[in-house]
């Protein structure tokens, strides 16, 4: 593990926490028309647009009432967050301290060959973010507006600078060198320890390991890697955790080198992929590979990456699967290997999957985070947000500490409550977890 250290986290001033995007309009037909209702009916009261007041707090606070209102209620919200000017900003900032953890961020290098994908990630959050406001461009995925949207428009205290591979290198988010470069660019402009940063690993790939061993002397804080080969599934180069030949000599050497802390990309399947993924691919994506390369080296933790959800945007016909089977694909098969394997070093990443689902499918969110909690424990479960994907990570940070799991699914399915925002289960995902994996102190 890396030494502790302290992370000199400065809180924020309540007049700094007034303009976060918030998610609004997000979900059905239904909660947009009910959220464009409370945004006529109480911005026009203020004198403000539409636009304007879906910006604020109080949007942000509406849009959860909306989706109560029209799904049933999974988020916590007074109505004076919405009616009233300061109060929800005012709630938001008595969390101010809160320490939080985003281990899954991200920007991109200026000549990335293909970045149409990403922005229509973003695209379609600023379609639920009141209805397709914002106009994109390759400058949002850089790196001046990534620490603008990280650091400067949310809450969040300390970060993990996450990558991606592609066969050709010209399509790597980042290379390890700027990656790892970037880290000290925000620690000197912050003044404190505020970004960590990920080496990549690419196994089979020609001179991967001349790279590992390169990345090595560069001082990662844990290793990245996709056993699909590259996000997008098209790669030559696919690899399994438990491969004796090809990772084990790896591991051992990540266990001497004392970086121990392994981050797999799995799910997050494009829409589609049926139609022209063969199966052999399809089967690099799923955990099956996990279970067994964790009881074989207990020394290395493996933090499964959105947590293995199947599909990069779920829809409503996987909501309906999990309401009908009580499992969803493939975050329940991770969420048994403790039992199954008799382990204890595997944790799932929300990143990505709670965006997608928390205010799409509350429901299904609220199943995936009790399904993690039930078999991982909610000592392994880890905050990340995919961010600048789906923009700043506050509105993410504000659905998380306002979600609970409904009463009768936790009855049902034998799910325990998150509890307040500030309670024992939502602190340790928000940080507590993951400051324990990379040896940070929350309270320093």
């Amino acid at each position: 593990m890396a030494r502790k250290k302290r992370t000199g986290c400065a809180p924020k001033r309540p007049e700094e926490l007034r303009d976060y995007t918030s998610p609004s309009g997000w979900g059905t037909p239904e909660v947009a028309l009910e959220v464009g209702r409370l945004a006529e009916e109480i911005g026009g009261r203020m004198g403000m647009t539409r636009r304007q007041f879906l910006k604020t707090q109080m949007g942000m606070a509406a849009t959860f009432l909306a989706m109560n209102s029209v799904l049933g209620t999974f988020f916590a919200v007074d109505t004076a967050e919405a009616a009233e000017k300061g109060a929800a900003a005012e709630a938001s900032a008595r969390l101010e301290e809160q320490f939080i953890f985003d281990v899954q961020v991200h920007y991109l290098h200026e000549d990335f060959p293909s970045p149409d994908g990403l922005l229509s990630l973003r695209r379609v959050a600023d379609r639920w973010n009141g209805g397709g406001m914002e106009e994109h461009t390759h400058q949002d995925l850089l790196f001046e507006n990534f620490y603008r949207e990280v650091f400067e428009q949310s809450q969040t205290s300390m970060a993990v600078l996450s990558n991606a591979p592609a066969d050709d290198r010209r399509g790597w988010f980042l290379t390890n060198e700027r990656a790892l470069a970037t880290r000290e660019k925000v620690n000197r402009r912050r003044g404190r320890r505020s970004l960590l940063a990920h080496g990549l690993i690419i196994p089979g790939q020609p001179g991967w390991l001349e790279e590992f061993e390169k990345t090595l002397e560069m001082k990662p804080d844990a290793w990245k890697g996709y056993t699909l080969g590259d996000p997008g599934g098209g790669s030559q180069y696919q690899w399994r955790l438990d491969d004796e030949k090809l990772m084990y000599p790896v591991y051992e050497r990540m266990k001497r080198a004392g970086v121990t802390t392994v981050c797999i990309h799995k799910g997050l399947l494009p829409t589609g992929y049926a139609g022209w993924m063969d199966e052999d691919k399809v089967a690099h994506a799923t955990v099956d590979d996990v279970g067994r390369a964790a009881r074989d080296w207990p020394e290395l933790d493996f933090v499964i990456y959105h947590s293995a959800i199947e599909k990069v945007i779920p829809t409503a016909t996987d909501a309906e699967a999990f309401a009908r089977t009580g499992r969803i694909d493939w975050v329940t098969d991770l969420a048994e290997i403790p039992e199954k394997y008799g382990v204890n070093n595997v944790y799932g990443e929300i990143g990505a999957a709670f965006a997608d689902t928390c205010v799409a499918h509350p429901r299904l969110c609220a199943g995936m985070l009790g399904t993690l909690i039930r078999g991982l424990g909610a000592d392994r479960v880890c905050w990340g947000t995919d961010s600048v994907w789906f923009g700043s990570p506050q509105w993410q940070i504000e659905a998380f500490r306002r979600l609970e799991i409904p009463e009768d699914m936790q009855r049902e399915h034998g799910f325990q409550p998150l509890g307040p925002a500030d309670g024992e289960v939502k602190r340790a995902i928000l940080g507590a977890n993951s400051a324990r994996l990379y040896g940070i102190d929350p309270g320093a």
